[in-house]
């Protein structure tokens, strides 16, 4: 997948219309792409619109986007995506199906969280209703990642040269 950090908003939005399922490593991707849209929307607008307002200018203020919020929350709140994934990941017998199943149910009725529409890959599990568009995920060998991930950090840490 392109890496969409490498993008700029008008592009991202763009290739979300051509890419159609997304692996870990770019979910991640699209979060930080999300806080960092939110950051920016907010110190580029709210605090600027704020400004105008001390200074006295005659000024409407106009909302920027804090409609971030619903998935940024969904990714880290007590049992959002984040927690979820961490929690499968730690039990030994969960699967790629238990980790979906927990994702629906504990997500399934919010309004970014979305049924699967991907055209081109019959396989996504669900899809998320991002800043830039909306993108379906597959979470195939996700758990597996973290895993992998989890224990090349724990090995880097290591004194013992057998094991770093």
């Amino acid at each position: 997948p392109i890496p969409l950090c490498a993008l700029s908003p008008t592009t991202t939005s763009q290739a979300l219309k051509y890419l159609s399922i997304m692996v870990f490593e770019q979910i991640s991707i699209n979060f930080v792409n999300e806080k960092l849209q939110q950051f920016f929307n907010h110190h580029m607008f709210v605090v600027e619109q704020e400004e105008y307002v001390k200074e006295g200018i005659d000024w409407v203020m106009v909302d920027f986007g804090m409609d971030l919020a619903a998935a940024i929350i969904m990714f880290e709140k007590p049992m959002g995506i984040w927690a979820i994934l961490e929690e499968e990941s730690l039990f030994p017998k969960a699967t790629d199906k238990s980790f979906e199943e927990k994702l629906k149910a504990s997500l399934g009725k919010l309004p970014v969280f979305l049924k699967p529409a991907s055209k081109t890959d019959k396989n996504a599990h669900f899809g998320i209703s991002h800043y830039a568009g909306v993108v379906n995920y597959n979470v195939t060998a996700w758990l597996e990642r973290i895993k992998t991930l989890s224990m090349k950090l724990l090995l880097s840490f290591s004194s013992q040269p057998v094991l770093a």
